[in-house]
């Protein structure tokens, strides 16, 4: 192989590595289009929510706190999405495995609080693959669960 080969190689590597899709995944405005719907189902609740747009990395790419937003959900949002990604599932499914008598009962406090077990929280799938996840906090559980499902369908949509 001559140095002209290599470096075609390493371009197309490169090329392969830089994901084009995978930066645009996270796009602010497509972001703000998921907040918009997130916002727009609190506002039909009538209730205010912090919404966390977190990717696969457990970076927090947006979050928004509603004005009328209790203080305690910014701190519940974030861990709301952690937790949907660190268990790989939506949060309203971990309850039942952390009960007592449940495969991973005290699990919530080996990890020192990290892990949220109520609704809310829901992974982002694409191809197959988890790239993220969305988490909602300020309302009933059911009101952040049907929040963060607006959130997750606008986020679906957007990645069409």
């Amino acid at each position: 192989m001559d140095k002209e080969q290599i470096n075609q190689i390493v371009k197309e590597v490169l090329a392969k590595g830089s994901n084009a899709t995978a930066s645009n995944t996270f796009d602010r405005h497509k972001m703000e289009k998921v907040i918009d719907a997130a916002v727009a189902k609190a506002d039909e609740l009538h209730v205010g929510v912090t919404i966390c747009i977190m990717d696969i990395t457990t970076t927090v790419q947006m979050l928004y706190h509603m004005p009328n937003a209790n203080l305690v959900s910014s701190t519940l949002a974030p861990k709301k999405a952690w937790s949907a990604i660190a268990m790989k599932e939506p949060t309203k499914d971990i309850s039942k495995d952390i009960q007592p008598g449940g495969p991973l009962y005290q699990m919530e406090t080996m990890l020192d609080g990290k892990l949220v077990s109520f609704p809310g929280g829901i992974p982002l799938i694409e191809d197959g693959q988890m790239i993220g996840a969305i988490g909602c906090s300020g309302g009933l559980i059911e009101e952040d669960q049907a929040i963060c499902e607006a959130a997750v369908q606008e986020f679906s949509k957007e990645r069409m």
